[in-house]
């Protein structure tokens, strides 16, 4: 008969009484990890929505001076409940903190440039469960239109998703920020465009809400010649709209935040597809 040694009926406890159970409590963690998931993509693709978009571990805070500006310069943060000012305050302060602003010809990047832009952005992403813009990592801010080497052109703004940026003339930023009914405001045109392809290049929740509205929304525009027609008869989307998907949905998005009555008056069904997919159900919409 062979006897097992100390070390070997000490090595065998242990096994049994701690490594074991360890394993089995990860294993489980895991799998009800996958059913969460499971479950969570389940929900948004019946009721078209996240089961939850606003769940945080620990709070972010803007600065006496950040939120003096957020209440001053946004009129959408203060549509909002008290209980989602704070859902948004620590979203724009996350955006901050996430990002890099860089200024560029000499430019000294503000705390009043920082809060505008991040508000803008988190305006659009409000609805969603993952709301950074994976896509950004740096915000680029000239003092005006700037000249383009890559493509020899001016430029008020654009995204550059290979290298993670998105640019803005300061300018033009504050001219589409301040006159909030023209249909014409940069900052949501560009994280517009910045929200779309995110989505494209992600499989969480909040994207394939956005995704499946989106093909829902040019499927109706297919199917449906005579909407189109009105579209361009109406001549309440700019032009620019026509040129291609992207730039279709960057400038229904800005009418949308703009001019929201006029919209759903309008045309009530991409209203209703464009809410569906930024899950836009606040401060009035």
């Amino acid at each position: 008969m062979e006897f097992k040694t100390e070390q070997e009926i000490f090595e065998s406890e242990m096994i049994s009484n701690y490594l074991v159970p360890i394993g089995v409590f990860i294993i489980t963690l895991f799998i009800l990890y996958r059913l969460v998931l499971l479950f969570q993509f389940y929900y948004a693709s019946i009721y078209k929505k996240p089961v939850f978009a606003h769940v945080y571990l620990r709070s972010q805070k803007l600065s006496p001076l950040q939120d003096s500006i957020l209440r001053k310069e946004s009129a959408f943060f203060n549509k909002l409940s008290v209980k989602e000012q704070l859902y948004f305050k620590h979203r724009v302060a996350s955006f901050i903190k996430d990002k890099e602003f860089i200024g560029n010809e000499k430019l000294v990047v503000t705390e009043q440039m920082k809060v505008s832009i991040a508000a803008t952005a988190i305006m659009l992403t409000f609805g969603f469960k993952n709301y950074l813009l994976e896509l950004i990592e740096t915000v680029i801010i000239y003092p005006k239109t700037y000249y383009s080497e890559i493509n020899g052109t001016f430029h008020k703004g654009e995204i550059n998703p290979q290298h993670k940026v998105i640019v803005f003339s300061w300018e033009d930023f504050k001219h589409g920020y301040k006159i909030d009914d023209d249909n014409l405001n940069l900052g949501i045109h560009e994280f517009g465009h910045a929200v779309h392809l995110n989505a494209s290049k992600n499989n969480d929740v909040s994207s394939l809400i956005f995704n499946s509205g989106f093909k829902n929304l040019t499927d109706y525009l297919q199917n449906n010649e005579n909407v189109r027609q009105r579209l361009i008869a109406s001549k309440y989307f700019r032009t620019y709209a026509y040129t291609n998907q992207y730039e279709f949905f960057a400038v229904l998005l800005e009418n949308f935040i703009e001019t929201p009555l006029e919209f759903k008056t309008q045309f009530p069904n991409l209203y209703k597809y464009i809410k569906q997919m930024l899950n836009f159900k606040f401060a009035g919409y």
